[in-house]
C-alpha cells in the first residue's frame, strides 16, 4: 500500500501555517478528521478520473518504486512520490489562497550509496499538481506523466527526478490491469475501521537512464505504482508500519503491511497478485512476517532482514536489504529501499519502515 509515508505529511501541515498537530498516532495521523470525506466500503472506482486528485480527502499520494539492473548486473532502486495534503476540507481556492500542500520525495539506492531529496510546494500556483487529461503528476521538474496514445494513461509513462547527487529518467510501460487492494479498493488499516482507498499497478516494466555521483547507467527492471487517499488512516495507538512490495520471479506479486501498535499485536494484512492480475486478500492468519537481523542506521536499530511465509501459497522467503543504510534523511526521516529475495522464490521488491 504503502500506507505511504505520505501520510507523514500531515505532521508538516501545521508548520506551514504556524501550528503543530497533536501527537496522536504516528506523525499525528490518528487525529480526528471529521470535516473531511470519510473512507467507507463500496466505493466504485472510475478510471482515468481516480488517477487524479480527490478534494475533500485529507491526504493522498502517487508512489512509484523500481528495482533495476544495468548491463553488468548491478542492482539499483528508485523511488518517486508525490503527496497531496489539505489544510482544510473546503473546496480549494486558486492562487495563494489555496490550502493544499504538495510534497515530493525521490531517492536512488545502490549496494553502496543511497541519496534522497525532497521538494515542497503550495497548491494553486502551478508549482505542483495532478491533472487527468492527459495524466500528469509533477512538482517543479519532477514528473510522472503519460506518454500513452490509447485510453489507458498508465500504459506508457515517463518518470523523472533529480537531486544534488542523482537523477533518473525512466519509461514505464504495462499491458496488465490495475489491482484494487483490500476489499475492492477499500483497504482497512486497523480493527477500529481506519482505512484508505487503495489501488496498485505492480506490472510496470521500467527502462532508462540513472545517474549517481556523476556516473551514468542504463537500467531496466520491474516497477510498482501505489495510489492511496484517505482522511484518517491510523489510530492513536499505531506507531508506524512495515510495508513490502515484492516481485516474484514466477510473475506473481505480493503486497504486505504490518501496522505496529504501542500496545498489542500489529495489524497485519496483504494481497497476493498472480501473473494474470487476479488479486486475493491475505489476512493475518495467512501471513508470517518476522524480523530476523537488525542494523544500526542513523542511530536506530532497523530490521533489514526479514522472514516472510505464506504457507497456502508455498512462499517461504528471506528478504535482505540491498543497502542497509537506505535512510531517507529528510525533514521527516524513515527507511526505504530495495530488497532481494531468497528461499522458495527468487525476486526483489521494496521495503518501507516508519516510526522507528
Amino acid at each position: 500500500m504503502k500506507i505511504r509515508v505520505g501520510l507523514m505529511l500531515l505532521a508538516l501541515l501545521g508548520g506551514c501555517d504556524n501550528a503543530s498537530p497533536p501527537d496522536k498516532g504516528f506523525a499525528g495521523l490518528g487525529t480526528e478528521a471529521v470535516a473531511f470525506t470519510p473512507v467507507v466500503p463500496g466505493r466504485v472506482f472510475s478510471f482515468p478520473a481516480d488517477h487524479g486528485a480527490h478534494e475533500g480527502f485529507r491526504i493522498e499520494w502517487w508512489y512509484v518504486t523500481a528495482n533495476l539492473k544495468d548491463a553488468e548486473g548491478r542492482d539499483f532502486g528508485v523511488q518517486w512520490t508525490l503527496f497531496r495534503s489539505a489544510l482544510d476540507a473546503a473546496p480549494q481556492a486558486s492562487g495563494w489562497r489555496n490550502q493544499t500542500i504538495w510534497l515530493g520525495h525521490a531517492a536512488v539506492t545502490s549496494a553502496t550509496v543511497h541519496h534522497a531529496a525532497e521538494r515542497y510546494a503550495r497548491g494553486g500556483v502551478g508549482q505542483a499538481g495532478v491533472r487527468t487529461t492527459p495524466f500528469d503528476a509533477w512538482i517543479d521538474d519532477w514528473r510522472f506523466g503519460t506518454q500513452a496514445v490509447g485510453p489507458d494513461p498508465l500504459a506508457d509513462m515517463q518518470l523523472k527526478a533529480r537531486g544534488p547527487h542523482f537523477s533518473y529518467d525512466l519509461r514505464l510501460t504495462s499491458t496488465r490491469p490495475l489491482v484494487l487492494q483490500g476489499d475492492q479498493g477499500f483497504s482497512q488499516k486497523s480493527e477500529q475501521g481506519q482505512a484508505s482507498y487503495y489501488y496498485s499497478q505492480p506490472f510496470f516494466q521500467a527502462a532508462g537512464a540513472l545517474e549517481i555521483d556523476g556516473r551514468r547507467y542504463q537500467v531496466s527492471g520491474p516497477a510498482w505504482l501505489d495510489r492511496e487517499w484517505s482522511s484518517q488512516p491510523l489510530t492513536e495507538n499505531q506507531t508506524g508500519w512495515d510495508w513490502f512490495s515484492l516481485h516474484l520471479e514466477n510473475g506473481d506479486h505480493v503486497m504486505l503491511y504490518r501496522m505496529r501498535h504501542k500496545d498489542g499485536e500489529p495489524y497485519l494484512t496483504g494481497t497476493w497478485i498472480d501473473a494474470r492480475g487476479q488479486a486475493r486478500t491475505l489476512d493475518a492468519r495467512a501471513i508470517s512476517l518476522t524480523p530476523l537481523d537488525t542494523a544500526e542506521v542513523a542511530g536506530r536499530s532497523m530490521p533489514v532482514r526479514w522472514s516472510i511465509k505464506i504457507p497456502a501459497r508455498q512462499l517461504d522467503v528471506t528478504t535482505r536489504a540491498l543497502n542497509p543504510d537506505a535512510w531517507m534523511n529528510l525533514r521527516i526521516p524513515y527507511w526505504e529501499g530495495p530488497v532481494q529475495l531468497s528461499g522458495s522464490h527468487g525476486g526483489n521488491g521494496y521495503l518501507e519502515m516508519t516510526g522507528y
